[in-house]
């Protein structure tokens, strides 16, 4: 998707696509991070963020995952807390409406582009602080977030506690993306035996925004399923649970980790 500012039309493009994908025979209808809502400002973030429990958008997404029938991940809404600060939340509802789960993504992006911009998530965005499996009718899914992608521990510990699927709504810059977006997804996908889904938001956006697009699936081999270029669409891919126990099998590096020392960090004594 390429989402703008305003929640209406970013509504009516999710729920057109979400219908389009369905009719093509899609059971599981994944979006990006920021669906309903994008722009580099973190005033206008917070100043059009959603109610605390998602309203009025999530119901529109709940009826609408029941009209289709489908599952829905609705990559992340930003909603507000109580702290004065958002919460940037990703949902996956059931094919009957119910919210399956819920995650706030925890690492923050707190960065400096090439360019020199910079970008500072935690001033806006409060964390989250806690992983989130939920269960679906073709097994275990890990919810994570764009930066979290950056963090291998998360999702080491989310496949060790059961997830085949591991999902990563991203609006990644375009700046990095070009360099690291397909290293990082390939790389989730081979050290922990998983399909990673990874819906992603591309193109232009207000507040000085660029984001970099290729919407991916990547099967647990390692292998691109899918991949959506750096344009608009929708990407389709046939996913089969039993691939995650063959890789597994061949090579069950879950089952190998093992405790060590950490090494000092640098001007420590031990």
């Amino acid at each position: 998707m390429q989402t703008g500012n305003d929640l209406a039309a970013n509504l009516d493009a999710v729920r057109a696509m979400a219908r389009e994908a369905a009719a093509n025979g899609a059971r599981w209808v994944l979006a990006p991070e920021y669906v309903l809502m994008m722009d580099g400002s973190g005033r206008v973030m917070r100043e059009r963020a959603l109610e605390a429990d998602g309203a009025p958008a999530l119901p529109e997404l709940q009826r609408l995952a029941r009209e289709l029938s489908v599952w829905l991940l609705a990559g992340s809404l930003t909603v507000k807390t109580d702290d004065g600060r958002i919460a940037n939340r990703s949902y996956l509802i059931a094919a009957d409406g119910a919210v399956a789960a819920s995650y706030d993504k925890i690492h923050m992006f707190d960065a400096t582009l090439p360019s020199g911009l910079v970008i500072k998530e935690s001033s806006t965005y409060r964390a989250g602080g806690r992983a989130v499996i939920a269960e679906t009718p073709w097994g275990r899914a890990g919810l994570t977030v764009c930066y979290d992608l950056r963090f291998p521990g998360l999702y080491r510990a989310l496949a060790q506690a059961g997830a085949i699927y591991l999902t990563i709504p991203s609006s990644f810059q375009r700046q990095t993306g070009s360099v690291h977006w397909h290293t990082l997804v390939k790389a989730r996908a081979i050290e922990n035996g998983c399909y990673v889904l990874a819906p992603a938001m591309c193109g232009e956006h207000p507040g000085n925004r660029s984001t970099y697009g290729h919407t991916l699936v990547v099967d647990p081999w390692g292998e691109v399923l899918a991949d959506g270029g750096e344009a608009p669409g929708i990407v389709y891919a046939d996913l089969d649970p039993a691939a995650v126990g063959r890789v597994r099998g061949m090579i069950p590096s879950l089952e190998h980790d093992r405790e060590f020392e950490r090494p000092a960090a640098p001007g420590v004594r031990s």
